[in-house]
């Protein structure tokens, strides 16, 4: 691996600049499968650890593509180990196929935030989203002593061109996330971006595994080579698509031949 492909905490420390208490990478994993659910990450950490964290970022992190299977497995525990919160939202194939891919994976990333955001901010974010709640537990609603008194901001980093995140909220189907963030895109942020990089594994060694138990569970599943494809359109699930039709874990809005 290439000294150029080891991720940094700079554009994570920029945002702590301007004041953002937590900072959340982002990446998605599944966006081109065939079938099963599209994933997205979340890595978030707390914006006075950053130097700290910087520091103790684990041996060999990178973009999940540029890690053999055996490298992302070994990075799995330790990833989650140094986030200060971590989650993966996902979006089942129905899902993906009533509302399209985009907003799919938007659904999917406020789900990873909400429950990152509530990992970190215990009381705050339990009563944030509900206002009725609020109001009757006032004193149950202090952030840890390290935190400002004031309301938490939280800044988002995405990998890629397009912001999806902000796109979803306030949807009908939408979490009622307890902190909005402002999100900033990155390309190849998985290259660059330490949060967005362990965001990336995270997803993706959980999404491998679902999908391998998947095939393991269910010989109709087993078929379609799950296990080694993970979903995606090789020639032998495009082979077994052909000969026993989509399952119930197909996206069956998407050209599956």
């Amino acid at each position: 691996m290439s000294i150029s492909a080891v991720p940094t905490f700079d554009l994570e420390e920029s945002l702590a600049r301007e004041g953002y208490s937590m900072i959340v990478g982002f990446d998605e994993v599944g966006r081109g499968s065939l079938a099963g659910p599209v994933m997205v990450g979340a890595a978030a950490f707390l914006a006075q650890r950053l130097p700290q964290a910087a520091r103790s970022m684990p041996h060999y992190l990178a973009d999940s593509k540029m890690l053999t299977e055996r490298r992302r497995e070994a990075l799995y525990e330790p990833l989650q180990q140094w986030a200060d919160a971590w989650a993966v939202g996902s979006a089942a194939s129905a899902e993906i196929d009533e509302w399209g891919i985009s907003h799919a994976l938007g659904i999917a990333a406020l789900r990873a935030l909400d429950a990152v955001e509530r990992t970190l901010f215990g009381a705050f974010a339990d009563a944030a989203g509900t206002p009725a709640a609020a109001a009757e537990q006032t004193e149950q609603t202090t952030l840890d002593a390290d935190w400002d008194a004031r309301m938490p901001r939280v800044g988002a980093i995405l990998d890629g061109p397009s912001d999806y995140i902000t796109k979803a909220l306030g949807t009908f189907e939408a979490p009622a996330v307890p902190v909005l963030a402002h999100v900033v895109t990155q390309v190849k942020g998985d290259q660059h971006c330490g949060s967005v990089a362990c965001a990336a594994v995270l997803a993706k060694v959980t999404r491998d595994r679902l999908m391998t138990q998947l095939a393991d569970s269910n010989p109709d599943y087993a078929r379609y080579g799950w296990a080694h494809n993970k979903g995606y359109g090789s020639q032998a699930h495009k082979a077994a698509i052909a000969q026993y039709g989509p399952c119930d874990e197909h996206r069956t809005s998407w050209k599956l031949l």
